[in-house]
């Protein structure tokens, strides 16, 4: 099993099945409208746009699960990504990426990469206090958790939210060489 074996569900109410996505570089994350990291949009946009030519995608799925950061209707998702950031790589419909329902997707990304989390640091250390039974565990700790994924489907990276796209350059070029 991997990445191309789940399907998705889009913004319009339909499904997509990420094997569509076979043969190319994909970048999960986990997003939200309302939180200090929302910026991190223009990063991935600008990625998106210098590397999808060579075969790569941005997917973002909202989630509501941090601080209800994402408390929007996928309609209004749709419209803030593109008015506020020009978003052009596919947003998906919100989902849970934790808990007993999260998205099959985000399960097994999750198992397939636990993450290298420090908590005594910055926002980590604060993701600590507020949510303190994410420590130790494989779960999404924030909004814009970051999943590196292969053109085979494999799991490559997982980068925590502190890590802006720009520091994703290097990883992406070796993925896509």
């Amino acid at each position: 099993m991997n990445t191309h074996d789940f399907t998705v569900p889009t913004a319009d109410g339909s499904s997509r099945p990420l094997r569509d996505y076979a043969g190319r570089v994909l970048l999960v994350v986990n997003t939200a409208s309302e939180c200090g990291l929302t910026p991190q949009y223009a990063g991935l946009e600008e990625l998106y746009r210098r590397h999808r030519d060579r075969g790569m995608e941005v997917l973002g799925f909202p989630c509501n699960q941090f601080g209800a950061d994402e408390p929007g209707s996928d309609e209004e998702i749709q419209a803030f990504c593109s008015a506020a950031f020009d978003v052009t790589f596919p947003v998906f419909a919100k989902v849970d990426v934790n808990g007993p329902d999260a998205h099959p997707l985000w399960r097994y990304l999750r198992a397939a990469d636990p993450g290298e989390w420090h908590p005594e640091e910055g926002l980590d250390a604060h993701v600590a206090r507020v949510r303190p039974q994410a420590v130790g565990t494989d779960e999404v700790k924030w909004n814009f958790t970051k999943i590196l994924v292969a053109r085979d489907g494999e799991v490559i990276r997982r980068y925590e939210p502190t890590v802006v796209p720009e520091e994703l350059t290097a990883d992406l070029e070796a993925a896509l060489a």
